[in-house]
């Protein structure tokens, strides 16, 4: 099922008005920072995961409490830590007993912070190995399993994960089957002065109460459906895949900068990634179809966190960041 010419418009309207209602009510609480808002819209009307990246204090939780309470999701926030364990992310059995004379009842599974809705997983790279591993399957199949028992997750089902890019001591790297994960990395600036003063100003007057609901479930599934109906034509599919191809430094069609500087190219989740952020960039700006512009768009945080620089492009200070406006310059649409 596609949307149709004659109902796209319609759609695409209400898209746009209840969008723009809900940007207003997360500016009640955020202030600026609308290029990671757009960012994490687009996440989170695609039912992707978001990776942010900033140092503290520049609202990271703020900005995933908001986005929660707006959709009125059930919220859950971990804090990762060294000693966290598999357990305090997905829930545990234990012995259930009957209340009036104390005889055991079998195992019960109590369900861990994981159960919702919106999971924000602060500081995830402080947690070891296999504590992530525990998100991994949430993320991937919608499901945690415990004790041989798979338990589903209700939809929707989000997961944001913060990192602090400054200080590294004491932490894990993701690995790159969890990072490819993430639909896109979203990095958070400093506040303009302008902004800054705003943010005094309402912060130093008593605490910010967060938005109310302005969707229910059903509205967020029905505008979520919509995104994933867009057309996508052919060439701007042929696109994206030209653009992770040319990443990969072993592929015949990997750019020359690729090939100098890259280590491990974007794989076919980039491709499906890029297409999909794509109609969710074109519905935001309201349009019916995705163009090559939003498929430029959406490129750099789509594709940051999937391209491995080498050793030689660590020495010559170059990132996946410029290696991506490499293939953007060049790449041809």
């Amino acid at each position: 099922m596609t949307v149709t010419a004659e109902i796209a418009r319609e759609r695409v309207e209400d898209f746009s008005r209840r969008v723009t209602t809900l940007r207003a009510c997360l500016h009640q609480v955020v202030v600026g920072q609308d290029a990671p808002m757009n960012l994490l819209l687009t996440c989170a009307l695609t039912g992707s995961h978001a990776l942010l990246m900033g140092v503290p204090g520049l609202a990271k939780t703020l900005i995933v409490k908001a986005l929660a309470s707006a959709f009125d999701w059930k919220f859950s926030r971990i804090q990762f830590t060294p000693d966290l364990m598999p357990s305090d992310i997905t829930g545990y059995e234990l012995l259930a007993r009957d209340g009036t004379n104390g005889s055991s009842q079998g195992m019960m599974f109590r369900r861990g912070p994981v159960f919702a809705n919106l999971v924000l997983a602060d500081e995830i790279n402080r947690a070891a190995p296999k504590t992530q591993s525990a998100l991994l399957e949430a993320m991937a199949e919608r499901h945690v399993t415990v004790g041989g028992q798979t338990y589903p997750l209700e939809e929707p089902f989000l997961v944001v994960a913060t990192q602090n890019p400054i200080e590294q001591e004491g932490t894990y790297p993701l690995p790159e089957a969890q990072l490819d994960r993430f639909m896109m990395e979203i990095r958070i600036d400093y506040p303009t002065p302008d902004h800054e003063e705003e943010i005094v100003m309402k912060t130093t007057r008593g605490v910010l109460p967060l938005p109310k609901p302005v969707f229910d479930r059903e509205t967020f599934l029905a505008l979520r459906d919509l995104v994933w109906l867009v057309p996508v034509s052919k060439s701007v599919a042929a696109y994206a895949v030209r653009l992770c191809g040319s990443s990969r430094p072993d592929d015949e069609r990997a750019h020359d900068y690729a090939r100098t500087y890259v280590s491990w190219g974007a794989g076919p989740r980039g491709s499906q990634n890029l297409v999909l952020a794509a109609k969710a960039h074109a519905l935001l700006m309201g349009r019916t179809s995705p163009s090559f512009e939003d498929v430029q768009s959406v490129a750099l945080p789509v594709l940051r966190h999937r391209i491995l620089v080498n050793h030689r492009a660590i020495g010559d200070a170059i990132t996946s960041a410029e290696v991506i406006k490499k293939l953007l310059a060049d790449v041809s649409t």
